[in-house]
C-alpha cells in the first residue's frame, strides 16, 4: 500500500515562497499521477497542481506563474515551488496520488484520486 507524507508548509507574508514536498512510501505503482489539492476554511478541496512520471503537468488558473510542481519519478516525490504567495493561498494543502496517467479533463477531480496525505498548513499573511 502505497503512503504520501507531506512537509514544508508554515507562515510566510504575502509575496513570499514556501515550497511544499511529499514523499511516497510503500508499495511503488508503475504509473502515477501525483497532485497538490488545497482546501481553505468553508470551501471545497480544490486542485492546483498535477505531475506524472510521463512529464504530463497541470496548474490551476490560480497558480499559473507562481508555482512550479516537480515530480521526481525515481524517488516518487512530488515538490510545490510556491512563489508570490497571496492570503487567498492559505489553505491546508493535500498530497494526492493515483494509479493512472494525469489527464487535463480529470486531474482535478479529488474523486479520482486513491491515496492522501493527512495535510499541511499555509498560511499567508497581508
Amino acid at each position: 500500500q502505497t503512503q504520501l507524507m507531506e512537509s514544508g508548509g508554515g507562515s510566510v507574508q504575502a509575496g513570499g515562497s514556501l515550497r511544499l514536498s511529499c514523499a511516497s512510501s510503500g508499495k511503488r505503482r508503475g504509473i502515477d499521477c501525483m497532485a497538490w489539492f488545497r482546501e481553505a476554511p468553508g470551501k471545497g478541496r480544490e486542485a492546483v497542481a498535477a505531475g506524472d512520471n510521463f512529464a504530463s503537468i497541470y496548474y490551476a488558473d490560480s497558480v499559473k506563474g507562481r508555482f512550479i510542481i516537480s515530480y521526481d519519478r525515481h524517488e516518487k516525490t512530488v515538490t510545490l515551488q510556491m512563489n508570490a504567495l497571496k492570503p487567498e493561498d492559505t489553505a491546508i494543502y493535500y498530497c494526492a496520488s493515483r494509479e493512472k496517467y494525469c489527464y487535463s479533463e480529470d486531474y482535478d477531480d479529488p474523486t479520482g484520486y486513491d491515496t492522501w496525505g493527512p495535510g499541511t498548513q499555509v498560511t499567508v499573511s497581508s
